[in-house]
């Protein structure tokens, strides 16, 4: 009953929360006008109050993962061991592509043990929401699958909504004609949520999708069916967050490089700080994949082959976020971040190199400003939901769900009243603050220097806990909003098995270095370490 009580009580006091701190933005802006001596005391007050705020939140936390694990924690499944026969499947992409050109592997080979274990973990973590195992044993090059978002053609391309549940793609999203003119071939289409926005890879189409690692916890979200998989565009963490969850590598690439016609209904005109990303158990996959599906005409621009020595970066490092409305970073993510600084203050070539602390201000807003910039989108999440026959409202849509008669979910409900209800974020404000921050993450950071910062605040939640703490993707929707690259680094598991990471920045166009950190503290400090037991 308790797990029930927060379940259906938890949105509301979260989204209480944003409306009573959407008020204090104000506060600095009248303590300009205000003496020494009460802008010191504003100064204590605002300090005492946050600090409550933030321990109140972390014995939230603590509650809010106990009732939620007395549910989920018997629910744990394993996922079947890889048998030997399957052994090539822990090879790169790049590897695998090598050995086929060699005519050391077939490539039909390679396509029946990617579909035959597809099939043996399937049961247990629903990321397979429409197949082609037939074709594809025709077709068999290199097999890969791809986000139910990203039209494939033939295949289902609901976006996870019931309006579309019988809607399939009549040719392919350019990302994925870009991999199949490269060799590659899609063999499935994985499971999304609702129009690509929430953190829970779950939708009334196809159901809820598994955390390889730990059945009864998410994957993430947009890309959870692709991580679970293993294994896809990145507009608030969609790349970087399942990634993080599921323990893999992955590389969002600065915005506005790669095409996102086909991908969640897009045309390929629009602006938007959404780009097209990819998840992999291997880190040299990132930067080949990423080449693949760049505009053709801006491919120079990013130098994605340029020689990177990680020893002769500059590095900064951000422990954690004063934005109120995220949880506080838990233990095991400081020890995460903490070990990295480590590695790389012994490996660094002199002290001038090694991580320094950094911080700005924009990061205690990173929620807001991406909430602002998302208004800046030209899709509409309220007439996607009803395949743009229509515009879905919150109004109707609230009473419904409490009925139990919505097609949405709770987390596309309380999307359409973060973007019907609540107040709009001031626009001055927030461009002049993404602005400052922007700029001056630019003149930090240059062509030779990168950001640590926190992936997240929690590992992955378990199911349906997201709901309690909508805001905590913020940690990866903030470079989104500043059209920074960024990579996600797998760090080992903690003492639950549950993956860690932290996110390594660039400015833009530096993607090159962000996978040569990622590389380099991935293999030194635990990276990935698979769900399952490898037979040899």
């Amino acid at each position: 009953m308790q797990s029930c009580k927060v379940l259906f009580f938890g949105p509301y006091i979260s989204y209480a929360s944003h409306f009573y701190l959407l008020t204090l933005y104000p506060i600095p802006f009248l303590q300009q006008y205000s003496n020494k001596p009460r802008k010191i005391f504003f100064g204590m007050v605002s300090n005492m109050i946050k600090h409550a705020f933030l321990i109140f939140r972390a014995y939230l936390d603590l509650f809010i993962d106990m009732v939620y694990g007395y549910f989920w924690e018997g629910k744990r499944k394993p996922i079947p061991a890889l048998e030997k026969r399957h052994a090539i499947l822990t090879e790169s992409a790049v590897t695998l592509a090598a050995k086929i050109r060699n005519k050391e592997l077939k490539s039909e080979d390679l396509v029946k043990a990617c579909i035959e274990r597809i099939q043996q973990v399937n049961p247990v973590i629903n990321a397979v929401t429409d197949e082609r195992y037939e074709d594809a044993l025709k077709e068999a090059r290199v097999p890969f699958t791809a986000k139910e978002s990203h039209a494939v053609s033939g295949m289902l391309h609901t976006l996870g909504i019931v309006s579309r549940r019988h809607v399939r793609a009549h040719e392919d999203a350019e990302c994925v004609r870009l991999l199949r003119d490269a060799g590659a071939i899609p063999v499935a289409v994985t499971n999304v949520p609702e129009i690509n926005k929430w953190m829970e890879s779950r939708n009334y189409v196809f159901g809820q999708t598994n955390n390889p690692h730990h059945s009864g916890r998410t994957p993430g979200g947009s890309s959870g069916g692709e991580a679970a998989l293993h294994a896809c565009s990145d507009i608030g963490g969609s790349t970087r967050m399942p990634a993080f969850f599921c323990g893999l590598y992955a590389l969002n690439p600065t915005s506005g490089y790669t095409s996102l016609k086909g991908s969640a209904l897009r045309t390929g005109k629009e602006k938007s700080m959404a780009s097209i990303g990819f998840i992999s158990r291997h880190c040299s996959d990132l930067i080949p994949l990423t080449k693949l599906v760049i505009t053709a005409d801006k491919v120079k621009e990013l130098n994605l082959d340029r020689p990177v020595d990680v020893k002769r970066l500059r590095y900064f490092y951000v422990e954690t976020a004063q934005d109120l409305r995220v949880s506080p970073i838990s233990a095991d993510l400081r020890a995460a971040m903490n070990r990295a600084i480590t590695k790389l203050t012994e490996d660094t070539a002199s002290t001038e190199n090694a991580p320094k602390p950094y911080y700005h201000s924009g990061f205690n807003h990173m929620f807001v400003l991406w909430r602002y910039w998302m208004t800046h989108e030209e899709d509409v999440f309220a007439e996607l939901l009803t395949n743009n026959k229509g515009t879905a409202k919150f109004y109707k849509e609230f009473p419904k769900k409490l009925l139990g008669m919505s097609d949405y979910t709770l987390p596309a409900i309380l999307k359409l009243m973060d973007d019907q209800v609540l107040p709009p974020v001031n626009k001055e404000w927030a461009e002049k603050l993404t602005k400052d921050l922007t700029d001056d993450l630019i003149k930090l950071l240059g062509d030779d220097g990168v950001l640590l910062f926190p992936s997240s605040p929690l590992v992955a939640p378990y199911h349906y806990s997201p709901i309690v703490r909508p805001f905590n993707f913020a940690y990866w929707a903030i470079f989104n909003a500043l059209h920074f690259p960024a990579a996600q680094i797998p760090l080992g598991l903690n003492s639950d098995k549950v993956p860690v990471g932290i996110q390594v920045v660039a400015a833009p166009r530096q993607e090159a270095l962000c996978a040569a950190v990622a590389q380099h503290l991935g293999e030194a400090l635990g990276g990935v370490v698979p769900p399952c037991q490898i037979l040899q």
